[in-house]
């Protein structure tokens, strides 16, 4: 065989393209957090300012992520954490908003 594939393990597990990528792993790893957050807690009626808040940073983070992205990797990760922030946002908002209970 001409050619043979060898693994570089010196490398971030999100680069494909063999660059490190530290601040758009940080921003996938962020969104990530803040989307699993923002969905779990949009379960419970109660805890729509931490859903909602979460939900909308998680939003920004991940569309900045997209924005300077790199590889296709990034890129999917971001759009897995997009959406449950961006569900998350959305009950949390229906069941209160970002500042209901706050100002009154």
């Amino acid at each position: 065989m001409a050619q043979a594939m060898r693994r570089d393990p010196g490398h971030s597990l999100f680069a494909t393209d063999g660059k490190p990528h530290p601040l758009q792993d940080t921003l996938v790893g962020v969104t990530l957090v803040l989307g699993v957050l923002a969905f779990v807690t949009a379960q419970f009626h109660g805890l729509h300012l931490l859903s909602s808040w979460a939900g909308l940073i998680g939003i920004l983070t991940g569309g900045y992520g997209q924005f300077i992205s790199a590889t296709t990797r990034e890129r999917f990760l971001l759009i897995v954490g997009l959406g449950a922030s961006a569900i998350g946002f959305y009950l949390g908002m229906a069941h209160g908003g970002l500042f209901t209970g706050v100002i009154n």
